[in-house]
Parts: structure tokens; sequence; C-alpha cells
């Protein structure tokens, strides 16, 4: 599982996710082929019941209303690969407890946040409650997105949604329809370099035991095979693909360094293998206008 996990600085590895695996039942891994539909379930599923255990172990390295794009730290505060956001109305696609959402609402920019569980969203009503910044939030899948055509001025992700969908197309086609022709679309992901590493932080993270190219989806199930987790893997090359293929044009590809001094451990993510290979891939791209 290559998602972000922030252990404190301790590494606990699966233990984090023993509450989840409990309640859904799930106890083995496989690597098979998952259909849309059967994703959508599974991880519709997962996130609910790993909303709370997620809250406790990210809510205070993401804050209440701060814009982290990653677990090198990097803030769009200071990196702006949105520019402006002042009066702009934006679409966070995947926002989870969607402080990033109520850090542009913060900054003057009118968004909306949408993400597929019911569990998170009930983490980003609480954290408005928190901070008395409200912003609208929709539950939806990325695949549908329930916002007029052209509604947008931009959109992005923060390690939300992407790695869940059985189609990066289906997703990008509708975050470029949303958007007003020029809007930008920035979103972070695991960098796919990480595919072929366990996840581990230590000296054990840094061989090589899976093969790049093979896209086979990761797959956590029950007792009858049903999955109850699915993430997907995509190559740098499948991002840029499907970016062209549904207009956007790509401006720039981030690949944040980690920090002199940064020492905190977030499951996989650590200083030992940040310093040898990137860990967080930012793709920047411009929803190219009349292009579908």
């Amino acid at each position: 599982m290559t998602t972000v996990e922030d252990n404190g600085g301790e590494d606990t590895g699966a233990n984090r996710h023993a509450s989840a695996e409990h309640q859904l039942g799930t106890v083995g891994v496989a690597h098979r082929e998952v259909a849309a539909a059967e994703a959508t379930a599974a991880n519709l599923a997962w996130w609910d019941a790993d909303a709370d255990d997620y809250q406790a172990t990210h809510g205070g390295f993401l804050g209440d209303a701060d814009f982290v794009w990653c677990p090198e730290g990097l803030r769009e505060a200071d990196a702006r690969l949105l520019g402006e956001v002042r009066g702009r109305r934006v679409a966070e696609i995947g926002c989870g407890q969607a402080a990033c959402s109520r850090w542009l609402a913060a900054a003057g920019a009118h968004p909306v946040g949408l993400d597929l569980s019911a569990g998170m969203l009930r983490h980003a009503r609480a954290g408005a409650a928190r901070t008395g910044i409200t912003v609208p939030l929709v539950q939806a899948t990325a695949e549908r997105l329930p916002l007029a055509d052209g509604s947008m001025d931009a959109a992005c992700s923060a390690f939300g949604a992407l790695p869940f969908v059985a189609s990066l197309e289906t997703v990008f086609a509708e975050v470029h329809r949303v958007l007003r022709p020029g809007g930008p679309w920035v979103f972070a992901v695991t960098h796919p370099i990480r595919w072929i590493f366990p996840d581990d932080p230590g000296p054990a993270g840094l061989t090589a035991s899976q093969p790049y190219f093979d896209r086979t989806p990761y797959v956590e199930v029950d007792a009858e095979g049903t999955a109850t987790y699915v993430e997907y893997h995509r190559t740098l090359g499948d991002y840029v693909r499907a970016l062209t293929a549904t207009g956007f044009v790509l401006e720039d590809l981030l690949e944040p360094e980690w920090p002199a001094g940064h020492t905190r451990v977030w499951g996989q993510w650590s200083p030992l293998r940040g310093k040898l290979f990137p860990g967080t891939a930012i793709f920047r791209a411009r929803a190219f206008p009349g292009a579908r």
C-alpha cells in the first residue's frame, strides 16, 4: 500500500490500519484486475472505516486550515502552484477532512470539497466547526463530479482520489469538463518509482522488488476474495498520456526533495529513502481551451 501514512516519527507499519481491516474482514492481499464498481465500493467502505484513525494519525500534521501537498512538507503558501486563488472557484478532488479547502477559503478563494467517503466528510465538518471556516462539501466519486461545465477556475488534489480510481482518463475528462478554459489542474500522488520498493522506511525499503511496468492493482481482500481496499499503479508516462488525451497541457512536474532537518517518518516516507529517490510527484497542468 502506497498511501500517505503519518506515524508521528515511529514506524508502526500495518498496525495503523488494524481497526479498518478488522471491521472490513480483511484477511490477505491479492494482485488482480479490479473494475470500477468493485474499486469504488471497496474504497468507499475502506475510507469510511479508516476515517477516524486517519484523522487521529494525520490531523496534527495536516492542520485544520493548511494546504500541505505531500509528506515532504511542501505547502501551497510557499509553492503557489495554483497561482492567485483570491476570488477563484476551486474544486478539491478527494478533499478528505478538507484542510486544503479551508486554507483556500481563508486565502479568499471559493472552494468546494468533494470526497467519496462520508466518514472523511464528517471530519471535514468537524474541522469547519473548530475553525469557523465553512466550505461546501459534496460526497461524490472523482469519476462523476456533480459540478456544472466550466463552473470552476481551478482544481486540485493532494493525495486524494487518484490512486483509487480505475480510470485516470475518466477523472481527468471530468476535471476538464468542470474547468473554465485555461484553468489549472494540480495534483500530488505517490511518485510512481515508489511502486517498485517495499513500503518500508528503513533499509529493507531500498531494494527493488516489484516491476515498475506491472500495473496490476494492489488489492486487499476478505475471506470470500472480495476487495476491501484497491490501489492502482500508473507510470509517469501513464499520467502524462492521460492528461494530454483529455485536453490538458502539462506545464510542470515537481519531485519535491526531502528537506534538510526533516526527520519525520510517514509510513514508507523517511529521511533515509527521501535523500535517495523521490516520494511524491506533483503535476501542474492546464485545461486547453476547446479540447476534450
